[in-house]
């Protein structure tokens, strides 16, 4: 029995001021009718049945952010240009280049990108995983009674 062969094992990282890959699409970060956003975008850079994860880069514009939310699948982010601020939990950390961020199952997460330059990070993800959990009102309500996190959700 042969192992299966990638149809490109190799992929050319494309540097022409922007992070993007030959025969990667470029693709909106979500329908922004399903969550609240600004100005990300998404790159699925692999995603096989072979696989149990999922690889993507996410990019956030200057002054942009994901969405609030929290999954019941972890995340594991490396950070690979920008600096901003991500909301973990009820904790908020300046995250810059480089940077790893774990985001533990259940874990109400966000992050911003810096006024001065796109946040772009690498996120790996199970294949197989459920959809993300939008907070509630008694959910935000608790979240904007610590005064830091209802700034940095202000923007």
């Amino acid at each position: 029995m042969s192992e299966p062969v990638d149809e490109a094992p190799v992929r050319r990282f494309v540097r022409a001021g922007e992070f993007r890959w030959d025969g990667v699409d470029l693709t909106r970060y979500k329908d922004e009718r399903a969550a609240p956003f600004r100005d990300v975008t998404r790159q699925t850079l692999f995603k096989r049945p072979d696989m149990q994860g999922e690889l993507r880069y996410f990019e956030v514009a200057p002054g942009g952010h994901s969405t609030l939310e929290r999954h019941v699948h972890a995340h594991a982010v490396l950070v690979l240009r920008g600096r901003g601020r991500v909301l973990v939990g009820r904790t908020i950390h300046a995250i810059a280049e480089h940077d790893l961020v774990s985001v533990a199952p259940r874990t109400w997460h966000q992050f911003r990108a810096d006024a001065g330059a796109p946040l772009g990070f690498l996120c790996m993800v199970d294949a197989t995983r459920d959809k993300p959990e939008l907070p509630d009102e008694r959910a935000l309500a608790a979240l904007h009674a610590d005064p830091a996190i209802a700034s940095f959700l202000a923007g």
